[in-house]
């Protein structure tokens, strides 16, 4: 399955590779951007996330796996190596996957593999960076990837009038625009149809205030892990988008 500029299934298995290389040496390190875990926990995560989506695709379920079936945390000198096995499943499965097939996802609009598929590059993507962090060092998220990673996230990752936050929440009650340095794209935020929803189109909106960064970076402030210069969107703005996106 190919994205604008990159194949889907190789992201996921390079930030895989890049995930375990930088945890391996650091797993009693803290991460920031995870209170009270060491990079051992964001490893179990991973790994966890994995499985389960993994088990989604090659089983074609129409429901999450039983919370029964779900493996035990390796022991810390196996956590690594585990977590490779499961990676090279993951990918092995999506690359025998036909990404039309029907199966369960969480997102109300898209319930099928390439779902799965395009969500794991984001997931892995920002956990290699979370966990290069904890060992001291720095991951920059290709471009290409950041850009249809932050598309993904404003489609299904942010209340929406196909998937409002529950309970409501504020509205948006201004627009904004997100602007890469170092690619071809933009952003301009709306709110939706509905109170408490977004919406968003892919392009430039030059009246409205804009947060400008490369698309790595405006992909991990998305998900809290950054802080940009956003000088230009009043604070309450941002915080009222804040309160609407789905992150953990």
């Amino acid at each position: 399955m190919n994205g604008p500029g990159f194949d889907f299934i190789d992201a996921i298995a390079v930030h895989s590779d890049g995930f375990a290389s930088a945890a391996r040496d650091h797993l009693e390190a803290a991460v920031e951007h995870c209170p009270r875990w060491t990079v051992a926990d964001l490893v179990a995560h991973l790994t966890e996330v994995q499985w389960f989506w993994a088990t989604i695709a090659e089983e074609k379920l129409s429901a999450p796996p039983e919370d029964a079936r779900r493996p035990a945390t390796a022991p810390p000198a196996e956590l690594i190596e585990n977590f490779r096995r499961g990676a090279d499943r993951l990918v092995s499965v999506l690359r025998a996957s036909d990404g039309a097939e029907a199966v369960w996802t969480w997102a109300p609009a898209q319930h099928d593999i390439a779902f799965i598929t395009r969500h794991q590059v984001q997931e892995t993507a920002v956990h290699h960076w979370d966990a290069a962090r904890a060992a001291g060092s720095a991951v920059a998220i290709e471009a290409p990837v950041a850009v249809d990673a932050i598309t993904e996230f404003l489609t299904f990752s942010v209340s929406s009038d196909a998937d409002p936050a529950e309970p409501a929440r504020a509205s948006l009650n201004g627009r904004f625009a997100l602007r890469c340095t170092d690619a071809e794209a933009a952003w301009t935020i709306s709110g939706g149809a509905t109170a408490g929803t977004t919406s968003f189109v892919q392009s430039l909106d030059r009246d409205v205030p804009a947060i400008t960064a490369t698309a790595s970076d405006l992909l991990l402030w998305l998900y809290g892990r950054v802080d940009l210069d956003i000088a230009l969107v009043s604070s309450d703005l941002a915080a009222r988008f804040s309160a609407l996106c789905f992150t953990d």
